[in-house]
């Protein structure tokens, strides 16, 4: 189904994270082109080092808002295997510092984007 259509039928409160995820994934997909006509098209380097600012604003903001939610899914799929019993006592410190080496992840993820907008952003400046 488009995503767009999907809004029609959402109910007020279910939009809002649809709306930032399909931002999110257009600004993903037309990254990649941004930065290659940037290096092809130097004429328009002003214009096309503004849409890639703006594209990693939004990804920069989107690793923001997941930190909590991708923390919170670990610690409760720690408490979901061993309430289950799928962790034994002596696996249990192995599967937490794996979960906690996932949600880290997306720690690293969030640095790395914000060093890029932050160096575009230097960038813009000099240009």
């Amino acid at each position: 189904m488009n995503t767009l259509f999907a809004f029609a039928f959402l109910p007020n409160w279910a939009i809002w994270p649809l709306l930032i995820f399909t931002i999110t994934q257009i600004s993903s997909q037309i990254l990649p082109f941004v930065i290659i006509g940037g290096f092809f098209f130097r004429g328009f380097g002003g214009f096309m080092l503004d849409i890639g600012i703006l594209c990693y604003a939004v990804l920069t903001l989107f690793h923001l808002v997941t930190l909590p939610v991708e923390f919170d899914a670990s610690r409760r799929a720690k408490a979901e295997l061993a309430g289950l019993g799928i962790v034994q006592r002596d696996e249990a410190a192995g599967v937490s510092e794996t979960l906690n080496a996932a949600a880290l992840t997306y720690v690293a993820a969030f640095a790395s984007s914000l060093v890029n907008l932050l160096w575009l952003l230097a960038a813009r400046r000099n240009n």
